[in-house]
């Protein structure tokens, strides 16, 4: 994912509160907003990039959708442990343009 002073990052808060970010971007003269989500949230990133463009800014269209994989390595070594094996979270940035 690419670093964005414009981006709003998905988490576990409802839909609507990423969607007045995004909103909030575009009123305050951003000509591109991204929405930037790991593992679950994607689909909750999708949900919002959709009601911005659907029910708030008609105007609003998709410039590009990025997806990805990052990795993650164990943070704690137990002594038990054998391996290294690696966590994969899926990624996804969609970036709004108005």
């Amino acid at each position: 994912m690419t670093e964005n002073i414009n981006a709003v990052l998905i988490g576990k808060k409802p839909t609507m509160n990423y969607v007045l970010a995004c909103i909030t971007f575009f009123h305050g003269g951003a000509k591109e907003v991204s929405i930037k989500a790991r593992g679950r949230s994607i689909s909750r990133a999708i949900d919002v990039a959709e009601v911005v463009r659907h029910r708030f800014l008609p105007e609003v269209k998709i410039k590009k959708i990025g997806i990805g994989t990052d990795q993650f390595q164990p943070q704690d070594h137990d002594e038990g442990f054998q391996g290294s094996a690696t966590t994969n979270v899926s990624t996804i940035e969609i970036t709004l343009m108005r």
